[in-house]
């Protein structure tokens, strides 16, 4: 019987696959490259905004992954993940691996002052207290943040899929500059431009407030030039269209 099975599953018979509410179209769009079926599951929220989760199908025994990431509304989401795999996991699942393309709180990875929480590390402890045996991420806005777990982290990069589409999709690729729109991107367009054979440039920002640009100066030459910009987190877009306006 394992023969008719891709060859993933046939080393690994006892997947199941559960979607949390942030992204349910990316979780279908993994189950089917699988050829899987979603897992059964029932998210509500009672009239006190608590969130209720209940696993609609036995999980005993088998290797559960419950995609759910943390953008949109990222308090609410990151709750339902921590609920979802406790249930799993009490409901006596061999593994529970928690895919989270965006990690939540991924900025908060460091005390930049006196009495600032480090909240990524918070978040990390959370995920292994309900009982997460493995974390599968993309592009950690900071890679230190593997290091706040003890148990594994697969961090997925972004780079080949973002080379091919360049590739395709830009006619004048070859005459472009990668620029990163702040100083902390520039490992990740040196890497890219390097690959691409191409120059690569950077945008220095001042901040006032968090959310809020002040100043930027562009420090490489983009004249006559495609200039790609490449950030790994777009909230606003405010810095985005900032560098783009330079």
């Amino acid at each position: 019987a394992s023969r008719c099975l891709p060859p993933l599953l046939a080393r690994m018979p006892n997947i199941k696959i559960f979607s949390g509410s942030s992204h349910q179209d990316l979780s279908q769009k993994i189950a089917d490259r699988l050829g899987l079926e979603l897992g059964k599951v029932v998210t509500k929220k009672f009239s006190n905004q608590e969130t209720f989760v209940e696993i609609g199908e036995s999980v005993r025994g088998e290797d559960v992954y419950i995609v759910q990431s943390g953008c949109g509304e990222i308090n609410d989401n990151l709750m339902e993940l921590l609920i979802m795999i406790n249930a799993c996991k009490i409901a006596s699942a061999s593994r529970v691996t928690a895919v989270i393309p965006c990690f939540p709180y991924a900025r908060q990875d460091k005390k930049d002052k006196s009495r600032a929480p480090i909240s990524a590390k918070l978040v990390a402890n959370m995920l292994s207290v309900a009982g997460a045996d493995h974390i599968i991420t993309m592009d950690l806005h900071a890679s230190q943040i593997q290091g706040f777990f003890d148990i594994p982290v697969d961090n997925l990069y972004a780079e080949p899929a973002v080379l091919k589409w360049i590739k395709e999709n830009i006619v004048e690729w070859k005459n472009c500059t990668i620029v990163s729109p702040d100083a902390g991107g520039a490992k990740r367009v040196t890497s890219i431009a390097d690959r691409l054979n191409v120059d690569f440039a950077l945008i220095h920002k001042e901040r006032k407030k968090a959310s809020e640009v002040d100043r930027m100066v562009l420090v490489g030459d983009v004249k006559d030039r495609v200039a790609i910009l490449v950030d790994d987190m777009a909230d606003t877009c405010g810095t985005i269209c900032h560098a783009a306006d330079k």
